[in-house]
This record gives structure tokens, sequence and C-alpha cells, in this order.
């Protein structure tokens, strides 16, 4: 059949048609949607023919010792490289550090030099008001004019007769009238004594007193508005602070200053036969300066110079730097009796005594004032107490040693009552003692007889010392 109707469409039929030539119209051809070309085979496209990939040579391997060399000239280089970083860093951490410092100190130095500016530029009354402490300059300008130097003459017995020499010290003035303490030592037995000022001033002066058991003396000269030293305490004085002395070095130096430093305190030292509590210093202390004042950096005087060790020791070694002096604590009360009345008026036990050897006291166990000997009616005398006991106590002091009996008797005053405890033969005891007043050592003794043609020639010890208390006949 060629030909047929259908719903008045013509439809052709051709044979050999191709296929898109008898589909129908799309009736999505309005369709976003585009299609492929239909016509053209999208199914394979040839490739061009692709190169084989290229085979990797093999390298060949390497020898031991060349690795090695190898690894030794990395680790190397490795190193230098590290210590190249590392020298680096540091360098520029040693640049910033020494700038830092170099700026700090040069900050510390201005501060320092506009300090020393204002302190030349200051009144010293400004600088020493509420206890400031001074320089070393300023020290010795506020206080060498209340030093003086000391001079006076001595007579010498000898073999070849008597004859007479010079003496030097220090000493620093307390009152504006005219008052000078100084050593014991420096003016006992002495006749025309005068003191220099720091001016070249002399004045005349009379020995008002001294007392040998603390080596302390006063002077008084006929003078006027006189500079006075300034006292201060000894008790606060520690090891390690700074100290100054001024004094008459050798005799011939005068109003040297000399400083150094605490080097201890409470050192028992024998000065003139007499044991005394002592502040150790290395500040220079030489013949000329015994008497004169220990200034802390106050201005205070703190001790009077009156010692110091020299020479060499048992093995032969210099002894160097070891000077000593007295605390003033220890000597105003005497100071104020020897302006007051000439002498010291304390309590007066009666004995004359000594510190127990450190042998004895170690195989006996004792310490304390050993007794030497008695004077013949003193309190000592009246209460019992002899030659060979040693004193432990004074009421309710422990008496170690000389000086504590020294010390523990300033509580004291003539006609006062103490009970003494002491060893006699190791056996413990106590007595009572009514205190003496302390005589003036100035004045004659009565007690004790002159030598006469009575003196044995030969004899017992008992004999003489009969004789020597004025026990003839008994």
């Amino acid at each position: 059949m060629d030909h047929f109707d259908t719903n008045d469409q013509e439809s052709h039929f051709e044979p050999h048609a191709s296929p898109s030539a008898a589909r129908k119209e799309s009736p999505y051809e309005d369709s976003p949607y585009e299609m492929p070309d239909q016509s053209q085979d999208y199914f394979y496209t040839p490739q061009p023919d692709r190169k084989p990939p290229k085979q990797k040579k093999e390298r060949a391997p390497m020898s031991p010792i060349l690795r090695r060399v190898t690894a030794a000239v990395l680790t190397v280089a490795l190193v230098i490289c590290g210590c190249t970083i590392t020298a680096f860093s540091v360098n520029r951490s040693w640049e910033q550090r020494s700038a830092q410092t170099v700026q700090a100190l040069t900050d510390r130095i201005n501060e320092l030099e506009a300090h020393i500016s204002s302190l030349e530029t200051a009144p010293a009354q400004q600088l020493t008001s509420g206890g400031g402490t001074l320089n070393l300059s300023q020290l010795y300008a506020q206080n060498v004019t209340c030093v003086v130097s000391i001079q006076a003459t001595a007579e010498m017995n000898s073999f070849f007769g008597t004859s007479e020499s010079s003496v030097a010290g220090s000493g620093f003035i307390v009152s504006e009238d005219g008052y000078v303490i100084t050593n014991a030592h420096v003016v006992a037995d002495t006749h025309d004594v005068s003191i220099v000022l720091s001016d070249g001033t002399t004045y005349p002066a009379e020995v008002k007193g001294y007392d040998t058991t603390t080596d302390v003396a006063v002077l008084k000269a006929d003078a006027s508005g006189l500079p006075t030293a300034t006292l201060g305490s000894s008790s606060e004085v520690a090891v390690g602070d700074m100290v100054a002395a001024i004094g008459n070095s050798l005799g011939t130096l005068g109003f040297t200053q000399t400083v150094g430093f605490v080097s201890g305190i409470n050192r028992e030292v024998t000065s003139s036969n007499t044991v005394l509590n002592m502040i150790q210093t290395d500040a220079a202390i030489n013949a000329g300066n015994s008497g004169g004042p220990l200034f802390n950096m106050q201005g205070e005087v703190i001790g009077i110079t009156t010692a110091k060790y020299s020479g060499t020791t048992g093995s032969g070694a210099s002894i160097e730097g070891i000077g000593f002096a007295i605390p003033i604590d220890d000597v105003l009360p005497i100071v104020n009796d020897l302006m007051e009345h000439g002498y010291v008026t304390g309590a007066y036990l009666g004995v004359t005594v000594s510190n127990i050897d450190d042998e004895t006291a170690s195989m006996y166990d004792i310490q304390g004032a050993y007794v030497v000997s008695v004077v013949k009616g003193g309190s000592a005398d009246r209460a019992g107490i002899q030659p060979k006991d040693t004193i432990v106590k004074l009421d309710s002091t422990d008496i170690r040693n000389v000086t504590d009996l020294t010390r523990a008797l300033r509580n004291y005053h003539g006609g006062d009552t103490a009970t003494v405890t002491l060893i006699r033969g190791l056996k413990e005891m106590t007595v009572e003692v009514t205190l003496d007043e302390k005589p003036d050592p100035q004045q004659p003794q009565t007690d004790m007889p002159a030598p006469d043609a009575d003196m044995p020639s030969e004899g017992s010890l008992e004999e003489w010392y009969n004789w020597f208390y004025g026990k003839k006949g008994e």
C-alpha cells in the first residue's frame, strides 16, 4: 500500500530514508537543552600513538669511603653553620648586654657625681642632723678641733740616777671650760703637762685625776669656749662598723686620722698590768695615739684608743692591724668621778686579783677572780677573804674574771653590803662584805709600813711576809 490518510494529515514513507527524516517534530523543540549533532560520530576518536616512557638509568652504587667522606663534609658544614649562627647570636647578645651595662654604669656615675656635689655644697650641720652618716673628710673636719695632743715630762730612775724624758699622747675635749679625757698611763707620774689644739694653741693642763684600774685620766686646762667632742654609746658597736681614730701618731705626726673597721668586741687585753675590756680595730694605732678618740661614722666618740699588738708571734708571724680602744660606756661614770672628786669614789673591796690560767681552770673546772693579796684592815680582810681564794659570784652576778668583778663593783657604793661567793680549797663558801669607799690613789697609803732597819736580811717566807705587812712582833 502506497498511501493512507489519517485525520486529514498526510504521511509519506520513503524507503531507505534516514531515521531522522521519518522522526516527528519534537514537542520539546523549544527546550533550553541542546542535543548533539547526531550526524557526527562521538563514539570513537582515534588518538595519536604515545611514546613509551623513558627508562631511568640506574646509578652506580656509592662506595663506602665516598659515603663517609660525604657524610663528614656535610657534618662539618652543618657544625660550621651552627657555630657561625651561635657566635653571631652570642655576639649580638653580648653587644646588647655590654651596651646596657655601660649605660647603667654611666647613669650610676652621674648619680654619684651629683650626690657628691650636693654633699660638698651642703653645710655640715645639715649632714649630721638626725644621726646622719658622715664621709671621712667631713668627720675629720668636724672633729679635729676637739682632739688635742698631750705633751708632758716624766722622771725615770735608773742605775745612773734620775733622768727626765718627754711623754706624748692624745686626748679629746669634753667640756668648753677645758676638761680633757686621756689614758692614765699617758700622764701618771708626770709634770709640766700641756695640751695642744689643732690650730697650734697650747694650754698648760693639770692632772685632775686618774684611775689605773681602767686606764683613764682627766686633765683640766684653764680655757673657755673650747670645741667639744660628741660622746656616743659603745653598746651599739658591732663587728664590721667603720671607725676612725684621730691622734698624735708617734708623738710627732699630730692630728693624724686613720681609718678601719671594728674587728672584735669584748676583748680582754692587759694594759699597764690591768685586764681591760676592749674594742678591737684594724685602724692604725701607734705610740702617741694613746688617749685619743675612736669615732663612729656619725662623728661620735665610742672608745678611747689605748693599745696595740706589735712585733711577731712565737712562730715568727708578723702582727699587723690589731689595735684596741676602751669602750666609752665603761669609763663615763669614772670620768664623772674624776672631774668632780679627782678620784673614783666607787666601792672598794680591798683585794688584788688576777685571772685564773686556762690550765688551772680546766683542771679544777673553776672560773673566777683569783685573790692574790688582801689589804690589811680592808673590807675583804674584815669579811675573812684570804689570798688564794677565788671569787666566783658577787650577790647574783657571776664572776668569771677580773673584768667581771670590776664591772660588778661599779654598781655599788661605799657602805653597801654584798654577799661574796668564793672557792677555798675546792670548797664553795659565802661571806658578807661591807664595802669601803674607794681611796684616792694619789694620797699616800698608811697601811703599808716604810722599810726600816728591822728588815730581815734572811729568814723564812713567813718572816718576810710578817715584816712586809706590818706584823712584826705578832
